[in-house]
């Protein structure tokens, strides 16, 4: 027995609909904190129409208070300090394709009429073997669009011009120089993230010393930094090493109980998650490690980082009819959107060794 291209093209339309109908990180394989941050917390969208998405900023302040006496002459002023950042939306496309010779080798006939006049009644047989077919590509699509999302979220932009700037666009090592979102950093101090790495002028690595507790003590201190101007970096990514450096430091001066190593009840050790009182829940973001960051740890502040999706364009599912010179079948997702700022200097990156 045989199926209708239209058959076909309606039961793998309803099986990209089954897959993609939650979030795109619903067949993760790693995790991917960031992604789940991003992705899912994120509600904010803007509508199409527009090239890039804008936002008002202000980092200086002109107006002051000023002694006088009797008919003293003072001044006024007339502040003009805000400034317009802007960041331009991308377009996102994955898909999968399907040849009908693939599909008579796995047994599965298709007759090319779009009426589905030469079709009879198909067992469940034949129905199994066409959902097994479809499951194992809409499986490896799933999974593929969410590790190229997460990939993206973290990188700066430049592996491709055509996709929007991730993390390390906004929070760098080097917070002294560069245009972000249209602003020079190097000009405007209070458009910079906080960081200490290796790459850090007048910084470094933080070098972990149990018996001294540097990584604790600066991360404590540091946040107090990046809480200054109302930041509430409450996403702590961490690479696999820069953990391990932590860990050494807290297990050192900590006191084990029934709930894990505690130091005098303010730091707490979990089978892989570290939780400092005042700093906050450190987790391991593996995709780090992937990218050769294992030792960096990321404060970042998701009410200020955020991604924003276009109105009806998010993981929107594409059915396209098959071409007339070519016996395949097409299914596809396209998102379209990018990764914001609103502010810098509450967010950061440490490196420690």
């Amino acid at each position: 027995m045989s199926f209708s291209a239209q058959e076909l093209q309606n039961i793998a339309a309803a099986a990209l609909d089954f897959y993609m109908k939650g979030k795109p990180l619903s067949q993760t394989i790693q995790d991917k904190p960031l992604l789940k941050a991003m992705y899912e917390g994120s509600d904010k969208t803007f509508p199409g129409g527009k090239e890039t998405v804008r936002r008002n900023v202000k980092g200086i302040y002109s107006t002051q208070m000023q002694g006088y006496d009797t008919d003293d002459v003072v001044s006024f002023t007339n502040p003009s300090n805000m400034v317009q950042i802007n960041f331009p939306w991308k377009e996102l496309h994955a898909g999968i394709t399907m040849t009908m010779t693939e599909l008579k080798k796995d047994g599965i006939s298709v007759d090319d009429s779009m009426t589905g006049k030469n079709t009879s009644q198909h067992s469940d047989a034949e129905l199994t073997q066409i959902s097994s077919l479809l499951a194992d590509k809409l499986e490896d699509m799933t999974e593929g669009v969410s590790r190229s999302m997460n990939s993206i979220g973290w990188l700066d932009g430049t592996q491709d011009p055509k996709v929007y700037p991730g993390v390390r666009a906004f929070i760098v090592e080097n917070p002294t120089t560069g245009v972000v979102a249209g602003l020079d950093r190097a000009t405007n101090t209070w458009w910079r993230n906080r960081a200490m790495t290796a790459l850090t002028p007048g910084g470094g690595i933080i070098q972990t010393s149990p018996a001294n507790q540097t990584l604790s003590q600066f991360l404590r201190r540091e946040v107090r930094q990046l809480k200054r101007y109302g930041g509430k970096p409450t996403l702590l990514l961490a690479g696999s090493s820069f953990l391990n450096s932590l860990e050494t430091e807290v297990s050192q001066k900590g006191i084990y109980t029934q709930e894990g190593f505690l130091k005098k009840g303010s730091t707490d050790i979990g089978l892989a998650d570290i939780s400092m009182r005042g700093v906050g829940q450190f987790e391991y973001d593996p995709t780090l490690d992937d990218l050769g960051f294992p030792d960096y740890c990321y404060f970042i502040d998701p009410k200020r980082l955020y991604m924003m999706k276009m109105e009806g364009e998010d993981m929107k599912k594409h059915y396209p009819a098959r071409p007339h010179d070519q016996y395949v079948i097409f299914q596809g997702v396209t998102f379209t959107g990018m990764v914001v700022t609103e502010q810098l200097n509450c967010h950061g990156v440490y490196q420690a060794a």
